[in-house]
């Protein structure tokens, strides 16, 4: 029987603003199986942020119920969310996120920090493998600040593997990148794709989502599309 990475149950999340109440998200329910390449696309306004936020143990849901690799996250208080999320989620955002003066491979080792059970030698060997998958073995010692975007990008990716979570959550990962860097980067994700990893990329641009198995598009904080990519390119 295939896992449910995740399962959104009838997700609803409001926002008071001013005197007026705001339905981000309204009633959204779907499931993503372990090892699928989804693509969640919407343009400004549609939800997309919002259920980011709760993808990634942000954010709880105002109505409804989302599990993340089995676990419910609706009750959880914001310590047990932050334990979840570095247990189980690895993300790769728009401006990478490194720290400007340490080196690649001390950028990748930070989550391991927050695990007590890694010891120091076990940081520096994951975070080095880590690197490697990312195909940047030769930058390991490289600062952030000596590094191209594509590059930077890629260190991001490695971080984000290195606690080998059950999911990958990129927030528009290509957004400050030029065309070719792009195409490297999102060839990257379909390399770990085919590798078994679950990936979720949040993006506005719809020619991004040729390059994943599923498209799920939102539309005023609901589904108006959900398919599977008959012509997934896989470069």
């Amino acid at each position: 029987m295939e896992n449910n990475i995740i399962k959104a149950v009838n997700l609803s999340r409001d926002f008071v603003v001013g005197e007026e109440l705001v339905q981000a998200l309204r009633g959204v329910t779907f499931s993503i199986k372990q090892g699928e390449f989804v693509t969640i696309m919407g343009t400004s306004g549609s939800g997309k942020s919002t259920l980011l936020n709760l993808l990634g143990c942000l954010d709880t849901p105002t109505k409804g119920d989302y599990f993340l690799d089995d676990v419910s996250v609706k009750e959880m208080g914001r310590n047990d969310r932050a334990e979840l999320r570095n247990q189980k989620i690895g993300f790769v955002f728009q401006s990478y996120n490194l720290l400007p003066k340490t080196t690649a491979l001390e950028n990748v080792e930070l989550p391991l920090f927050y695990n007590p059970k890694v010891s120091a030698q076990q940081r520096m060997e994951k975070a080095t493998a880590a690197l490697k998958a990312v195909g940047l073995e030769n930058r390991i010692n490289h600062r952030s600040n000596q590094m191209s975007g594509g590059q930077q990008q890629r260190v991001a990716i490695a971080r984000a593997l290195v606690n080998d979570p059950v999911l990958i959550l990129a927030d528009e990962a290509t957004g400050n990148l030029d065309s070719k860097t792009s195409l490297e980067i999102l060839s990257l994700f379909q390399t770990l794709h085919r590798e078994g990893r679950t990936i979720v990329f949040v993006t506005h641009n719809p020619d991004l989502s040729e390059y994943s198995s599923r498209t799920i598009v939102l539309k005023d904080g609901e589904i108006v599309e959900d398919f599977q990519n008959k012509n997934y390119l896989r470069k």
